[in-house]
């Protein structure tokens, strides 16, 4: 009987379906009865809707840019901004580094493979690209990227791959398509070692060299501001760089050699105009110096690739993005460039700096917000960090997670379909003017100091960015910017991940008996002879290759390119940060305290009158207050201040909050805040909400210590309740 009612209704829907088709004549349906609306008309309604509240605080919204979001955007107001002359690709890429957006080529899916020892960082290389990524993208521990041999790291492989020899950059590109894929390496400070492995050992294995695309990129300014310091001069660095921009423009044409990143300005806490603005100085110093050394603008710019970082703030990440691409443009203009020579390539992840420790699985949300601005604001490849970066490294399930955001993206969500998808956006579009005016005062600013190497050193990009992370700090204090997990709605129950801490001992045994095994076949004395060419005046990149295949270690063929001067600048380095990490830091003190001496803060709650006048009240006060894992003991609510009292004095709490309604609060406080001080001498007596002025005498006299408010400061208010209970100092 089921089955033939669903036969019916199935016959009965084709019926419909094929009578709509056949009928083309439609009714006008005439919209007369609807009156646009003005835009005063929807202000006042908006007021109304607002019950007091200032419409100029509540609707736009001022952000660490200095930009103001307007709560609604007009073509009237960007007409002279819209698009109209220019397909995306075109004019300044403004809207895309390429004619066809992603429907020709579509965004490289760079995930970053960063096992300890090249064997197995090998195949995680192998297995990422089976799963869908299109680039082969290697990331390298602190000690190769200071160009150190592992046997003198203290922890190796502590970000990525550890690389000391030749051998063990055989073993980590075995088996890699490098015909098909790009290969994606961050080099440090100077490219030319690492340059020097790598085509060592791939001319040992025959591959052909001009087949390889991608880069070997370094940053030298990047890590002056992230160290402080640099192993040689920057100057001695340029060198470098120049050394290993015309070896690969000879022998791996679309090999790239300087990879300017902003990562050490936006873990730093840089709004983004500061991170677009001091890249693209980092960029222009690399330009000058290169120019300096006889390449000319066009294979000048053709060695940068840009790696930004994409933040929090989604409508700002695409209007970042679409500034970036004019300015420079109009940079590589001013020095000369082609229109070749001006289109940018950048490479984007999320933002560490936004990522957070606790209820680790939001990060999957964040990244993947951050993913799609990159997309809509035109990136060309991207490397999603898996969720747990902060804590570890990525296992299979977090990588896979990572990578088939991005695979989503392109196959499911068509979003290699739409050409600057965000072009026309009356909101878009006037945010990336916006943008790109700010960029470019600031990027004057570091010009007028004479460069982003002065400016360092005068410590002006280190000041601005702090300056913007105590903001930010300050917003997440008072929790206007809402970090979930975190300071607000934390998960009580959380355990954290297992950091999953890497046995450093016994990987630096087994990584120092592959070294000095494969050293100890060499023939020492050719070697030495390929080092002392390398000391040489004018030797350049053929040599580096020739001592490293030679069997010389990185270390041995930095120490040689460098020589005996070391003298380098120093400067005021750019700490890393994230935003959560105060109230991070906060939770585990609470949690070591806990679980050393079975005890914890008590908060009691003073709830007066039935569960509707109390309860909106404890709620919030419970979820404030457990931003600091203290232990919140509720209940349903007292008819009189006699019994909230005794049961304040029975829970032996540390702290009572008072919470019922601004009505009730003026016969309530004056008689129940004496008696919980009587209650619990010891006690800070809190007052759920904020007091009008008129009254803040009257409850200081009965004895409110502190408010619990929307305005209140929860870092200040839980780091008080901690000093009290003798958690810190």
């Amino acid at each position: 009987m089921s089955s033939g009612t669903g036969g019916q209704g199935e016959l009965d829907l084709q019926a419909i379906l094929k009578k709509a088709e056949q009928q083309t004549d439609f009714p006008d349906v005439p919209l007369d009865e609807f009156t646009p609306p003005t835009y005063e008309e929807w202000k006042e309604a908006c007021i109304t809707l607002l019950k007091g509240a200032p419409f100029d605080k509540k609707m736009y919204t001022r952000t660490y840019e200095g930009i103001t979001f307007d709560p609604m955007y007009f073509r009237k107001d960007t007409e002279d901004i819209l698009p109209r002359d220019s397909f995306p690709g075109m004019g300044d890429f403004l809207r895309g580094a390429q004619e066809n957006g992603y429907v020709g080529k579509p965004w490289g899916i760079a995930q970053s493979c960063d096992e300890t020892l090249p064997r197995e960082n090998n195949e995680l290389l192998r297995h990422e690209q089976e799963k869908g990524s299109t680039i082969y993208n290697i990331r390298l521990d602190s000690a190769t990227l200071a160009a150190r041999d592992v046997r003198e790291a203290e922890v190796p492989g502590d970000q990525g791959v550890s690389v000391t020899t030749m051998d063990d950059m055989h073993v980590l590109l075995e088996g890699l398509k490098l015909d098909k894929f790009p290969l994606y390496i961050y080099a440090g400070a100077s490219a030319l070692p690492m340059l020097a492995l790598t085509m060592g050992s791939l001319k040992a294995s025959g591959r052909d060299l001009q087949q390889l695309r991608g880069f070997i990129g370094a940053n030298p300014i990047g890590e002056l501001a992230e160290h402080g310091t640099l192993p040689v001069s920057l100057e001695k660095l340029y060198d470098e760089l120049a050394i290993c921009a015309k070896w690969v423009q000879e022998h791996a044409p679309d090999l790239k050699t300087i990879f300017v990143r902003s990562d050490v300005f936006s873990r730093g806490g840089a709004n983004d105009v500061q991170e677009a603005a001091y890249t693209l100085a980092m960029a222009v110093a690399y330009i000058r110096a290169l120019i300096k050394r006889g390449l000319s603008i066009d294979e000048a710019a053709k060695q940068i690739v840009f790696g930004f970082s994409m933040g929090a703030n989604f409508f700002l990440q695409i209007a970042k993005l679409r500034a970036l691409r004019p300015i420079w443009a109009q940079i590589v203009e001013a020095f000369g460039g082609s229109k070749e020579a001006q289109r940018m390539h950048i490479h984007a992840k999320p933002a560490l700096f936004f990522k957070t420790v606790y209820d680790p699985y939001v990060n999957m949300l964040r990244n993947t917000t951050e993913i799609f601005s990159g997309v809509v604001g035109g990136l060309d490849s991207f490397e999603s960090s898996p969720f747990d970066e902060p804590i570890r490294k990525g296992d299979e399930f977090s990588r896979r997670i990572a990578r088939n955001v991005q695979i989503i993206l392109q196959e499911e969500f068509g979003l290699l379909q739409p050409i600057d998808p965000a072009g026309g956006s009356w909101a878009v579009e006037t945010l990336t003017k916006q943008m790109k005016e700010k960029i470019w005062e600031e990027f004057q600013a570091i010009e007028g100091k004479g460069g982003i190497a002065q400016a360092l050193a005068a410590g002006y990009p280190q000041e601005a960015v702090a300056s913007v992370l105590e903001s930010r700090f300050k917003a997440a204090e008072l929790r206007r910017d809402r970090i979930v997990g975190n300071n607000m709605y934390p998960n009580m129950t959380e355990k954290l991940l297992n950091p999953r801490t890497e046995d450093a001992e016994e990987l630096k045994r087994q990584r120092t008996a592959d070294v000095e095994a494969y050293l100890s076949d060499l023939d020492e004395v050719f070697k030495q002879e390929k080092l002392a060419a390398l000391q040489g005046a004018g030797a350049g990149a053929d040599a580096a290759i020739a001592a490293a295949q030679a069997g010389a270690t990185i270390a041995e063929i930095a120490d040689a390119l460098h020589g005996d001067s070391r003298e380098a600048e120093k400067v005021a380095p750019i700490a890393p940060h994230r935003w959560s990490e105060r109230f991070e830091a906060l939770r585990q003190t609470t949690e070591a305290y806990r679980d050393k001496h079975q005890d914890n803060v008590k908060i009691f709650l003073a709830n007066m009158g039935p569960i509707p006048q109390h309860k909106a009240r404890a709620d919030f006060t419970t979820g404030f207050l457990q931003v600091g894992a203290f232990e919140v003991l509720t209940n349903n609510g007292f008819a009189t201040v006699e019994e909230a009292a005794a049961a304040a004095r029975e829970s032996g709490a540390d702290a009572v909050v008072i919470c019922s309604t601004d009505a009730t609060y003026p016969d309530i406080v004056p008689q129940l805040a004496p008696k919980l001080h009587a209650a619990l001498p010891q006690a800070t007596v809190f007052l759920a909400g904020a007091a009008p002025k008129e009254l803040l005498d009257t409850y200081k006299e009965a004895g409110i210590d502190e408010y619990i408010s929307v305005r209140a400061n929860c870092y200040q208010i839980l780091q008080l309740l901690q000093k009290k209970k003798g958690m810190i100092a």
